[in-house]
C-alpha cells in the first residue's frame, strides 16, 4: 500500500514550490526589483526549503517530469508514480489558489509560464526540453553518486536555470508548476509548451544519464545510492 506520508509530502513540497516561489514574483513587482533577479532564488530556496522537509520521506520530486524520469530508471513503480503525479498537480493548484486568496486573479495571471513575445512557441519548447534534460540529469546523478550533497546542487542547478530562461521561456521545467496557475487563472494559452516539453527533456536527461553510467565501472552499484533519495513506494 501506499503510504499516505509520501504522497501527502510530494503534495505539500510542491505547494511550496510553487506557492513560495510565484510569490517571489510578486515581490518582485511589489519591490522593484527585476523579476529575473529575485525569482530565481524564489524557486531555488523553495526547493531547497521542500528537499530540506521532505527528502528524506518522498525523495522531494516535486515535479512530474522528474518523476518520469523515475519511473524509466526503475527507481520508482507506475502505481507510485501516478500517485506521485496527482499529488504534485493538486500541490500545484493550491500553491495557485493561494496567490489568489492573497491577492487576485491578475496575480495568478501574471505568474503564468508564457514565452517571452520574441519568441515562438517552438523555440519556448526547444528550451524548456533541454533545460529540463540537464536538471533531470543532475538529479539522477547527484542522488545516485553524492546524494549528501543533493539538497544543495539540485537547487542551485534550478537557480540557474531560472536565471537563464525567466526572461525567455519563463522557466518552468515541471509541467505542475504550469498547470497550477494555468487552472486557477483559466488561462491555458501556450500551456502544451510547458506540459509536454518536460516529459521529452526528463526522458533525454534519463538517456544521458544512464548513457554516461554504460562507461561507469561502478555503475553497477549505483543503485545503493539511489535508494537513501528516491525511495518512493513504501510500506505503511
Amino acid at each position: 500500500m501506499m503510504n499516505l506520508r509520501v504522497v501527502a509530502a510530494e503534495l505539500i513540497g510542491t505547494f511550496i514550490l510553487v506557492g513560495f516561489g510565484c510569490l517571489s514574483a510578486i515581490a518582485a513587482g511589489a519591490s522593484g526589483v527585476p523579476t529575473s533577479l529575485m525569482v530565481p532564488f524564489g524557486f531555488g530556496l523553495s526547493l531547497l526549503a521542500g528537499i530540506a522537509i521532505f527528502g528524506h520521506v518522498s525523495g522531494a520530486h516535486f515535479n512530474p517530469a522528474v518523476t518520469l524520469a523515475a519511473l524509466f530508471d526503475g527507481r520508482i513503480s507506475l502505481v507510485g508514480a501516478i500517485a506521485y503525479g496527482i499529488a504534485q498537480v493538486i500541490g500545484a493548484v493550491l500553491g495557485a489558489l493561494a496567490i489568489l486568496a492573497l491577492f487576485n486573479k491578475d496575480a495568478v495571471d501574471a505568474v503564468r509560464n508564457t514565452p517571452a513575445s520574441v519568441i515562438s512557441d517552438a523555440q519556448a519548447f526547444g528550451i524548456e526540453a533541454v533545460l529540463t534534460a540537464v536538471f533531470v540529469a543532475v538529479i539522477l546523478t547527484v542522488t545516485a553518486r553524492a546524494s549528501s550533497q543533493a539538497i544543495f546542487v539540485i537547487p542551485l542547478t534550478l537557480m540557474m536555470i531560472h536565471f537563464v530562461a525567466v526572461p525567455i521561456s519563463g522557466a518552468s521545467v515541471n509541467p505542475a508548476r504550469s498547470l497550477g496557475p494555468a487552472i486557477v487563472a483559466g488561462d491555458y494559452a501556450h500551456l502544451w509548451v510547458y506540459l509536454s516539453a518536460p516529459f521529452l527533456g526528463s526522458l533525454i536527461g534519463w538517456g544521458v544519464y544512464r548513457l554516461m553510467g554504460i562507461f561507469d565501472e561502478g555503475a553497477g552499484a549505483e543503485s545503493q545510492g539511489e535508494r537513501g533519495y528516491e525511495e518512493a513506494l513504501l510500506d505503511d
